[in-house]
């Protein structure tokens, strides 16, 4: 007689999905419980009971989302898909105290090897161990009971029904209390394991459709070079330099304790150049604020999903050349229809080893950029951007060659709580301090150069280096603090720029001390290039004020001023 082996029948679905949904509402949500416990104090009972009535809603809700789309022929790897994306953001959200917003999400689409390299850490590998490692070694294992596919759906529709019915109960009952503490700390909505990387990646991927489904809109079609413009020999050369993750705070010529911008002050000694105390940027993060700045709409009417020809395009129009040189992950979509480069593609990896260049490169590459320039066009005058990799962390000791660490000793970690907080300035002013440098570098260049030539420097948003627990960037822009959104902003004009434009110095100095913004940049470049069109506002440029009426620009559009 023939024994038959015994199989386990295994574990029921919606019990598996129940137990995925209460790992991620409580280990996968460690940030969002601290953050709810340090807001809630957990003093009184009701706050108590508040804070599990937090915990049964989210379980319900998880449960319900996880019920409606995950079915038996994909269950596995639905569900270490939630696992990693659950892991993932509980470590960035607890290393940065940074939250995941549509923003971040496109940075994080956006990041290259280089900077996803920088964020390599030993928390990190820990988190992936014990938060998708292992739990995902045991949800992949684990046997499941067949269950017949009417039955299933019947239970799986009821249990996502009944979810929903106790998670709209909580909120019900615990609604004043939840939205008074939505309302007084909003960025706890962008915390919510997995919904917010839900939300997050559905907003950008609709919107990245619909901006490729929209024809391109042009821009200042009716742009030329102004009449009494410069050519030849005494076509302008303007230089912008976009920094990358230079917060003002850190800088010596706004009045930082510590010198870390030397060369630069003393050029403003010299009187050639204008330091503007008061900008602040466009966005927190280089996907919103490199495309923000170029476009001619201000911070407030500024539309990502609108697909719109920017400044460069305008400047390409008026016949100028233009050139735009990289040292970053891209120019966001900006440079697409202008002649662009790399320096690391320029120089070659001996120069650049890994893809990455010390911003240094960028001026070592700006001559065999120049030469992909139509000479016609350069005759009529040149725009280059330089994009610094600059003050890019959490890896800021990686910024700096060895001769520019000034400030020691650096932090040498990504993982920047494992630092002391001096260790992290350190680090990050050297970057600052290297800036300096290839200003002033950039500076020395325009000099040797036969025409008359302008630098126009300033930093793409700010960064935050362990204040009230924050680091890095891309808070959203409401809820962010000044050190995100104050950046460094300065002006150089060659003295053969300020004699033909008449540039009156001591006007531009007063005007330095008045708030400006990424909003000035569409329209200041305008003026410096001496391009005329009626999209120009002379309210947004900031030297206008100050030039004197050879270009005519105060003519061009006097509605607008």
């Amino acid at each position: 007689m023939q024994l038959e082996s015994h199989q386990p029948a295994g574990w029921h679905p919606t019990v598996l999905l129940s137990l995925l949904a209460l790992w991620l509402a409580t280990l996968g949500n460690v940030p969002l419980w601290l953050k709810l416990a340090q807001v809630s104090a957990l003093q009184q009972p009701t706050q108590w009971v508040m804070f599990f009535g937090w915990g049964l809603f989210l379980w319900s809700a998880i449960l319900a989302f996880t019920g409606f789309w995950i079915w038996p022929r994909w269950r596995k790897p639905a569900g270490l898909l939630l696992l990693l994306t659950g892991a993932l953001s509980s470590h960035f959200m607890y290393s940065y105290s940074v939250v995941i917003d549509p923003t971040m999400w496109a940075n994080v689409v956006n990041t290259d090897v280089r900077e996803a390299r920088d964020l390599l850490s030993g928390p990190l590998g820990w988190v992936l161990l014990m938060g998708f490692a292992l739990p995902g070694w045991w949800w992949w294992r684990r046997a499941v009971r067949p269950v017949p596919r009417g039955r299933l759906v019947v239970q799986q529709v009821a249990t996502v029904f009944g979810c929903l019915v106790l998670a709209v109960g909580v909120l019900w009952l615990g609604y004043q209390d939840m939205a008074s503490l939505m309302r007084n700390h909003k960025s706890l909505r962008y915390m919510i394991n997995p919904f917010n990387t839900v939300y997050a990646a559905t907003r950008h991927n609709l919107g990245r459709a619909s901006h490729a489904q929209q024809p391109l809109r042009r821009l200042a079609e009716d742009a030329v070079l102004q009449a009494g413009a410069a050519s030849g020999g005494e076509a302008p050369l303007v230089l912008i330099v976009v920094g990358e993750t230079a917060r003002a705070a850190n800088v010596g010529l706004g009045g930082y304790a510590r010198d870390t911008t030397p060369r630069l002050q003393q050029l403003m000694k010299r009187g050639d150049m204008v330091y503007f105390d008061q900008a602040s940027s466009c966005g927190t993060n280089t996907q919103t604020s490199v495309p923000c700045m170029f476009s001619a709409q201000t911070r407030l009417q500024y539309d990502p999903d609108l697909r719109q020809e920017n400044l460069l395009d305008v400047l390409q129009r008026a016949g100028l050349a233009v050139l735009w040189l990289d040292n970053q992950s891209g120019c966001k979509g900006v440079c697409e229809r202008v002649t662009h480069s790399s320096a690391a593609k320029l120089l070659g990896p001996e120069r650049c080893p890994d893809g990455e260049c010390p911003d240094g490169a960028l001026l070592e590459a700006l001559p065999a950029g120049l030469a992909l320039l139509d000479p016609a066009r350069r005759a009529r005058g040149t725009v280059v951007v330089l994009h610094q990799m600059g003050s890019h962390g959490p890896a800021y000791y990686r910024r700096t060659p060895p001769g520019f660490k000034v400030f020691g000793p650096e932090c040498q970690n990504t993982a920047l709580t494992a630092c002391r907080p001096e260790e992290i300035v350190n680090a990050y002013d050297n970057t600052i301090r290297y800036t300096d440098h290839v200003l002033a570098e950039a500076v020395a260049w325009l000099e040797r150069q036969p025409q008359p030539a302008v630098l126009y420097y300033v930093s793409d948003h700010g960064e935050s280096l362990g204040e009230k627990g924050l680091y890095l960037h891309g808070m959203p822009y409401g809820m962010a603090p000044k050190e995100q959104t104050h950046v460094p902003m300065l002006m150089w004009w060659s003295p053969a720029y300020r004699a033909h434009h008449r540039l009156d110095l001591p006007c531009l100095r007063q005007q330095a001390s008045q708030p400006v913004s990424h909003d000035h940049l569409f329209h200041s470049v305008l003026g410096l290039a001496a391009v005329q069109t009626r999209t120009y506002l002379a309210a947004l440029d900031v030297a206008a004020p100050c030039r004197g009426e050879l270009l005519g620009f105060r003519g061009a559009n006097p509605g607008a001023s």
